[in-house]
């Protein structure tokens, strides 16, 4: 875990390592304080950070993570339905990484021995539909898909029904990123999730918000925007290995209080790895302080 984080979070530890070149056992506040700005933690929370620190100006390891470590209390990923098929909604703009993440994510189902289903609900662009057809074939699981244009909710409804019939364990629905206006978008995936429903009680199951590691706090804003359209229930965070703002993730996780599944720290299939919130700070601050590796 430790190494693969590591490697996600590599281009955040050279920038923390251009503030602190030498580690030490402990830090002054100053310098704690300018290796999580360069990190993309933004100026509101690192203040918050430091003020629950102890009163002294230099301070360790421990005391550093016992803070960190609060901003992601709501990291328990609750305990999903037995019942088959487990649907999942795929949420997020164009361009965060949705498509890829859903065939990571349907290879990692795959390597438990479970069977998966696509559902190519993007109807709104044509390459969204041709792509996840070609992630289909080359992982080799079925997909349900339209012509561009086709009402995304049926797409939606016939991967559920299609899935019960063959008692498929996990489905997987893609959902357009981007329509004409908010208001477009929001109808949309409002009516994909009651069509779910319909479909089988209680689906979609889990909805997951796809963000783009590379644009960091910047896309908070649009995480609570999803939120507030449908309710998220869980997050990936994508492209963690292409960006320094690796620290983004504690503005993430406090502003919208829900837990991280995964984080892709790569372009290869096995390079979704779920998130693990102790081993994503101790790699942080092992970056800053003088802990043997």
């Amino acid at each position: 875990m430790f190494s693969s984080i590591k490697k996600g979070l590599s281009k955040t530890l050279e920038a923390i390592k251009d503030i602190v070149p030498a580690k030490q056992e402990k830090v002054s506040k100053e310098l704690l304080e300018e290796a999580l700005l360069e990190a993309d933690v933004t100026y509101e929370l690192v203040e918050e950070i430091i003020y629950y620190l102890p009163p002294q100006n230099s301070v360790g390891k421990e005391d550093v993570k016992r803070v960190l470590k609060s901003y992601f209390i709501y990291d328990k990923v609750p305990v999903m339905p037995s019942s088959t098929p487990f649907t999942e909604l795929i949420i997020g703009v164009n361009g965060a990484g949705k498509t890829t993440t859903i065939a990571k994510l349907a290879n990692i189902y795959k390597k438990q021995n479970k069977s998966v289903l696509l559902g190519a609900g993007d109807t709104f662009r044509a390459a969204a539909i041709e792509q996840l057809k070609c992630w289909s074939e080359k992982i080799n699981v079925p997909i349900v898909y339209t012509k561009q244009g086709h009402d995304p909710s049926a797409v939606a409804y016939d991967t559920i029904i299609s899935a019960k019939a063959r008692n498929i364990d996990n489905v997987i629905i893609d959902t357009a990123g981007r329509l004409h206006n908010q208001v477009n978008l929001a109808n949309e995936l409002k009516k994909i999730v009651k069509i779910c429903d319909k479909a089988d009680n209680g689906a979609p199951h889990r909805k997951i918000l796809i963000l783009d590691g590379t644009q960091g706090n910047s896309a908070i804003n649009q995480a609570l925007a999803f939120n507030e359209m449908i309710g998220i229930d869980a997050l990936i965070i994508t492209k963690l290995d292409g960006t320094a703002k690796g620290g983004s993730l504690f503005g993430i996780a406090k502003a919208l209080q829900l837990p991280i599944l995964y984080v892709g720290v790569g372009e290869g299939m096995d390079d979704l790895i779920p998130f693990d919130a102790e081993s994503y700070i101790d790699t942080i601050l092992n970056a800053i302080f003088g802990i043997k590796e």
